[in-house]
């Protein structure tokens, strides 16, 4: 698995974790009431779109939850290296290279201060565009 790929796993599976049991019950609810009724339309635009990998999650609470429990004094927030830590993943110089082949960074690897700020952009953007919710200071 790509190391960006364990990022969003272990978000999700936290995030998953944390969420109410059963929340097809209210979808079903809502679904069978008559204003939700459908009106005749073509099958193929009742197909919802695809569902991203990290729909409506908070990114920023649940980095938070996972710097609680590391037990350590993390700055997700602006470090990549801490981001890792809290995600419990290796964050050695080699698999932030790794990392960066995996998103793309043109530059050279061996400036890590340049490379960690840039991966830590990136992966921002990267969770956002895979339905994450970031706080508007991370997003953009």
């Amino acid at each position: 698995m790509s190391i960006f790929g364990t990022i969003i796993n272990k978000l999700f599976g936290k995030a998953k974790a944390d969420a109410p049991a059963d929340v097809s019950t209210s979808a079903a609810a809502d679904a069978s009431s008559p204003a939700a009724a459908p009106v005749a339309a073509p099958a193929v635009q009742a197909t919802p779109p695809a569902v991203a990998p990290l729909s409506g999650v908070d990114v920023a609470v649940i980095m938070d939850r996972f710097v609680s429990e590391s037990g350590q004094k993390l700055d997700w927030r602006v470090s990549i290296v801490d981001m890792m830590k809290a995600l419990g993943m290796d964050s050695s110089l080699d698999h932030r290279k790794q990392l960066a082949a995996e998103l793309g960074y043109t530059g050279d690897t061996n400036d890590s201060a340049s490379m960690n700020i840039w991966l830590h952009k990136e992966v921002m953007k990267a969770l956002a565009a895979n339905g994450g919710t970031l706080p508007a200071n991370l997003a953009g």
